[in-house]
Parts: C-alpha cells; sequence; structure tokens
C-alpha cells in the first residue's frame, strides 16, 4: 500500500480462498490438483477424437472440440493461481495481475455463453430443417461463428475490467474469494459503485440472459419439432444429440446468472463459483462423452483395437 496526501492506493490484494478452514488445505490442494488434471485430460482427448476421427468431422463436433478448448482456457485462469495459493498459504496478487486474472475470467466465460447459443442454434438447424443443414452450416459459417464468440466480448469485458480497476480501493485489501472477480472486488472498493454495477447488470443481460433467451427459443422449437415426429426410435435419437448441451446449459447458466446478476459478493457467491469454473468444467467431459454414441463407439474402438469393438 502506498501513501500519497490524504488517500491511499492498493498495490496489491490478498485472495483469502480457503483459509478459514486452514486444517482442510492439504486435502483441498489435493482434490483441485486431481479435478484440474482431469478437466486438462479429458478435454484434450476430446479435442483428439473430433480432429482425428473423419466420421466427427461434422459442425456439432468442430463446436465441440472448441469447447473443450475454451473449458481448458477457462479453469487455467483460476485453478493454478488457486493451488499455488493453498500450497503457499499466502494468497497475495498483484494489482495487475488480478486485472489480467479478472479480465480472462469474464472474457472466456463471455465467450462460453456465446459458445453454448451457437452449439444450440446448430442442433436447431440440425433437427428442425435437415434439409437445409449442410447449406446453412457451411464450413465457412461454422468458423465465422466460432470467431464471432471468441472475439466479440473482448472489447466489452476489456472496458469492464478497466472501468472496475479504476475504482478506488482504499480499504482492506483482502478478497473473499479465491480468484479475482467482480462481486467480492466491489466490496472492496470506496464510494459509490452503483454505475459500475449497473455496468455488470447490463454485461449480464448481453452475455447471460439474451444467449439464454436464444437457447431457451432454440430448444422451445426443438422439443416441438421432436414430438410431432412419428418414429420413437427418431424422437429418442434427436432427444439423446441435445441433452447433453441442455445439461450443461442449464448447469452453467443456472450458477453465473446467479453470480453476476448480483454483483454484491458473499459467501454463498464463493461457493456457487466453485460450480461453473471447476466443478462444471470437470463434468463436462463426463457428460458428453457418456451421453454421445459417436464418441463412445470412438473409444470403445480404440480400447480394443481396429476390428474388435464390435
Amino acid at each position: 500500500i502506498t501513501g500519497k496526501s490524504n488517500t491511499t492506493t492498493l498495490m496489491e490484494f490478498v485472495l483469502l480462498g480457503f483459509s478459514d478452514i486452514p486444517h482442510l488445505q492439504w486435502m483441498i490442494f489435493g482434490i483441485f490438483l486431481f479435478l484440474y488434471f482431469t478437466i486438462l485430460m479429458c478435454n484434450s482427448i476430446i479435442i483428439l477424437i473430433t480432429r482425428t476421427d473423419s466420421a466427427l468431422q461434422t459442425p456439432m463436433y468442430f463446436f465441440l472440440s472448441n469447447f473443450s478448448v475454451l473449458e481448458i482456457c477457462y479453469v487455467t485462469a483460476t485453478m493454478p493461481r488457486m493451488l499455488m495459493d493453498l500450497c503457499t498459504q499466502k494468497g497475495t496478487i498483484s494489482f495487475y495481475a488480478c486485472a489480467t486474472q479478472m479480465c480472462f475470467v469474464l472474457l472466456l466465460g463471455g465467450t462460453e455463453c456465446l459458445l453454448l447459443t451457437v452449439m444450440a442454434y446448430d442442433r436447431y438447424v440440425a433437427i428442425c430443417n435437415p434439409l437445409q443443414y449442410p447449406v446453412v452450416m457451411s464450413d465457412k459459417f461454422c468458423i465465422q461463428l466460432v470467431a464471432a464468440s471468441w472475439v466479440s466480448g473482448i472489447p466489452v469485458e476489456v472496458g469492464q475490467t478497466y472501468q472496475i480497476f479504476s475504482l478506488p480501493f482504499c480499504g482492506s485489501n483482502k478478497i473473499n474469494h479465491f480468484f479475482c472477480d467482480i462481486p467480492p472486488l466491489l466490496n472492496l472498493a470506496c464510494g459509490d459503485t452503483f454505475v459500475n454495477e449497473m455496468a455488470v447488470y447490463v454485461v449480464a443481460v448481453l452475455f447471460v440472459m439474451v444467449p439464454f433467451i436464444l437457447i431457451s427459443a432454440s430448444y422451445g422449437k426443438i422439443i416441438s419439432n421432436i414430438l410431432k415426429m412419428s418414429s420413437a426410435r427418431g424422437r429418442a435419437k434427436a432427444f439423446s444429440t441435445c441433452s447433453s448441451h441442455l445439461t450443461v446449459v442449464v448447469l452453467f447458466y443456472g450458477t453465473a446468472s446467479i453470480t453476476y446478476l448480483q454483483p454484491k459478493s458473499n459467501q454463498i457467491g464463493k461457493l456457487i463459483s466453485l460450480f461453473y469454473t471447476v466443478l462444471i468444467p470437470a463434468l463436462n467431459p463426463i457428460i458428453y462423452t457418456l451421453r454421445n454414441k459417436d464418441i463412445m463407439v470412438f473409444l470403445a474402438g480404440y480400447q480394443w483395437g481396429p476390428g474388435l469393438s464390435s
């Protein structure tokens, strides 16, 4: 902390993380280390499968491989730092490192919302307009959709990070969280944060609520279309291609919306953050592989060797 006239400016923060339960630090470290390597390994396997198996060269698996890359980046923005803090039991993080971490978390979280919307649109076209699917979901259009998902949030999230870190932090430097996030940082800011809170609401509506409404509309059309199918087998197949994505959407949007639609932090918010930053990324590969026949067939063939899987 540096002093200048009658004001003080924080030059570093302390992430409290799980310091309130010191007797469980090493157990938590072991659990999160296992989860981190599980996320890296499982998502890497999905990327490898979708890139190497010729039967999986479709838009749905192209989006899934990008989603797996995103999940690896998303957990890497928070978990290595959290593991280091659990190991050293210090938790200090510089002002600029905190800003950088928050910017990446917001950017990657926003990208996930948009990419989940793109994946819902892909299922909508595949089920509701199957004859037009190859034309609509061309390679060029798929690349454009993915690029837009990754890039469109950059100016918004960089601007929001700049806005948050332009606030005066003149009180405690202890962040009651395991990574730098908006709600706990707003709690440390001096003065009126009303404008900043409104900005958080606006961005949350743009990147959480609007995509969720679009996804809901897509699945409303999809379910309506599936129920009109005469074949029970056709209905089961259509539902199976959507169930994995729908499960991930409900888990991710449910927890993220609770956090960012109430900008002021609390203890429950820290626990909820664990779900969408750690536990859901760990569950996603399991959800997508166990409920995906094509990937399971590939894994079975790889396990038993060519020609033996049947």
